[in-house]
C-alpha cells in the first residue's frame, strides 16, 4: 500500500509541474532566476519530461501487486 501512495503523490506532483509549464506557455509567463530570463521554449521539455513521469506515476499506481 505505501507502494501505491508513493506513485501516486508523484504522479500528482508530476502532474501540477506540467500544468505549470503548460499553463506559462498558454498564457505568456515570465520566469527569471537570480536574474536570468528563461526563455519559453524552456517549458516545452519540461513540459514533456514532467507529464511522462506523471502519467509513469499513474500508470505504476494502478498496476495490481502480484503475490507469490
Amino acid at each position: 500500500m505505501m507502494q501505491k501512495a508513493y506513485f501516486l503523490v508523484c504522479g500528482t506532483v508530476f502532474c501540477v509541474i506540467a500544468a505549470a509549464h503548460l499553463t506559462r506557455l498558454v498564457v505568456g509567463w515570465d520566469i527569471s532566476i537570480a536574474g536570468w530570463a528563461a526563455p519559453h521554449w524552456v517549458s516545452v521539455p519540461g513540459l514533456i519530461l514532467s507529464g511522462l513521469l506523471s502519467t509513469w506515476g499513474f500508470t505504476l499506481a494502478s498496476r495490481r501487486r502480484t503475490t507469490a
